[in-house]
């Protein structure tokens, strides 16, 4: 059987080894259009942050080592053109131009995102660059190792924009953070928090702004948003992702939200034996039971998983995300994983929320810093439905317990209930969930 994959990064490979695994006779090939293959992309912010470290410390697995230690026929440098599901048959173009066509029996489509670029006047201009992709992350790298840059714009300041913020002003480099809006789908109070931290590191916040055009003045990049304008020697573009689907909708496959490959708790697409797993594809939320598009790093790599057992004669099905997700800017840690309010309320529920500030650790134990928690539930059934936090510790591996309690459909009271664990060095006797719980419990 001839296992066909699109795509050569974490989706991609993980099916692609573990199909080996499953079955070593089965004929794997992987088309990758770039010359990059398993890297950890979300490591790229903590490298750019020391000009020492070489960008190839991300690289997880060489393409060599897929080739020759595993016999995946793994082709970099080949970007899929089209699929034909009548024929089965993948036509692609290699880097040098030519046109190759690769039969399948199961395909797996692991095209990922793309960083989205706004249609703005200079947004191709010289210095103006995203941060995706490990070639991104290179071209980063080099223009500040050969270019004399003092400043730096980062439109957009979503996940990627505050991990960078982090990374510039440690190399001592002036940031301005332009955006829309300030981390909208969090409470307002957690929000506040980071923004302070942002402010209190050096970062110039522009809130409120939309990028209108972009031009070279000399050796200056000039950025002007909502008729303000402002100077740099380069811009990173960090305005968010888009699914990598067209390949898939010109088949014929169906697409679910923003976009995204529609898949089955099987990761199959609504054309039989050919799936889709991935920042591409979408996924079932545990909370909700809907579909949505959240692109996670495990979901990826789990996915990649499942392709690999079905096709190779299993029958896994997913039960979903709850879209937990940690990041660190300067010396907070921030977390959430389920719904904000206003998403419960978009999904039929009558939510309730409370924020609580509590200590990292026991009142007497030195050393303690607080630590937010919003926690949101159901007014009709008592469920917990999402958890935010921020703090300058503890916030990272705390998240774990509300994201297993939203796996398990717990109550408030279910959750205000568990044994956790107690020491002064780690947590008061009442641990900050269990005192969101509590509270929260008193409103619903």
């Amino acid at each position: 059987m001839d296992f066909l994959i699109i795509g050569g990064d974490a989706a991609g490979m993980s099916a692609a080894s573990r199909a080996k695994r499953n079955q070593p006779d089965l004929n794997v090939t992987v088309l990758e259009e770039t010359m990059d293959v398993s890297y950890s992309a979300c490591g790229m912010p903590y490298n750019i942050k020391d000009p020492k470290r070489d960008i190839e410390d991300l690289v997880v697995r060489r393409a060599e080592v897929f080739r020759e230690k595993q016999g995946i026929n793994l082709i970099t440098g080949c970007r899929a053109e089209t699929i034909d599901p009548e024929k089965q048959v993948v036509k692609a173009v290699d880097h040098k131009g030519g046109e190759q066509v690769f039969p399948y029996d199961r395909l797996l489509i692991a095209t990922g995102a793309s960083p989205v670029m706004p249609e703005v006047e200079g947004i191709e201009t010289e210095g103006v660059m995203p941060l995706k992709r490990l070639a991104d992350g290179r071209r980063i790298k080099d223009f500040l190792a050969v270019n004399s840059v003092r400043s730096i714009v980062i439109v957009g300041m979503g996940y990627i924009g505050l991990e960078m913020s982090e990374a510039l002003r440690s190399r001592d480099l002036a940031v301005t953070g332009l955006s829309r809006g300030f981390m909208t789908g969090y409470d307002p109070q957690i929000a506040d928090v980071v923004r302070q931290t942002l402010i209190d590191h050096g970062v110039i916040l522009q809130e409120n702004h939309v990028l209108e055009k972009i031009e070279k003045k000399g050796r200056k990049l000039a950025v002007t948003c909502s008729g303000a304008t402002c100077e740099a020697d380069m811009i990173l573009v960090g305005v968010g992702v888009r699914p990598n689907s067209g390949i898939a909708a010109s088949a014929g496959i169906a697409l679910g939200p923003k976009n995204a490959i529609s898949v089955d708790r099987r990761l199959e697409t609504s054309v039989p034996g050919i799936f889709s797993a991935g920042d591409c594809a979408d996924a079932y939320h545990v909370v909700t039971g809907e579909k949505v598009w959240i692109p996670l790093a495990l979901l990826a790599n789990r996915a990649g998983w499942a392709v690999a057992d079905n096709v190779t004669g299993g029958d896994v099905h997913l039960p979903g995300i709850a879209g937990s997700a940690v990041f660190k800017v300067f010396e907070l840690e921030v977390a959430r994983t389920g719904l904000s309010a206003s998403e419960a309320a978009a999904a039929g529920f009558k939510p309730e929320s409370i924020t609580i500030k509590a200590p990292s650790r026991a009142h007497a134990h030195p050393g303690a810093t607080p630590i937010h928690v919003h926690m949101v539930g159901d007014r009709k059934s008592g469920r917990l439905l999402g958890v935010q936090m921020v703090g300058r510790e503890g916030v990272a591996q705390r998240i774990k317990a509300p994201a297993v309690a939203l796996h398990a459909a717990m109550t408030v009271a279910d959750f205000s209930q568990t044994d956790l664990p107690y020491a002064p060095p780690f947590s008061p006797v009442w641990d900050p969930m269990l005192t969101a719980a509590n509270q929260l419990l008193k409103k619903i």
